[in-house]
């Protein structure tokens, strides 16, 4: 096995180990497409365009993923959500 086949497998089995969580959006029949997509401008750091795509989502698919990463990036941001009335959950 040539050097550079050992260190290609070696950062496929890295890239293997990296968890990523997700939190997901679910829909609600309070808040309006407004408050959502202000709110995962400001917890998400969303465009107004990812915001908007994924509110319309979440209003015809019932959730959406809105932000993947590690737990403890992804905990902050779902608490902001939270507390801004919309309905998520990390998984």
């Amino acid at each position: 096995m040539s050097p550079k086949e050992k260190h290609s497998e070696e950062l496929l089995l890295k890239e293997e180990v990296v968890k990523q969580n997700e939190i997901v959006l679910f829909n609600d029949d309070v808040n309006t497409f407004d408050h959502v997509i202000d709110t995962l401008i400001y917890a998400c750091e969303h465009t107004p365009e990812q915001a908007e795509q994924c509110s319309i989502i979440v209003h015809y698919k019932g959730k959406c993923t809105v932000k993947t990463g590690p737990y403890e990036e992804l905990e902050p941001r779902c608490s902001k959500l939270l507390e801004a009335g919309l309905s998520a959950e990390i998984v």
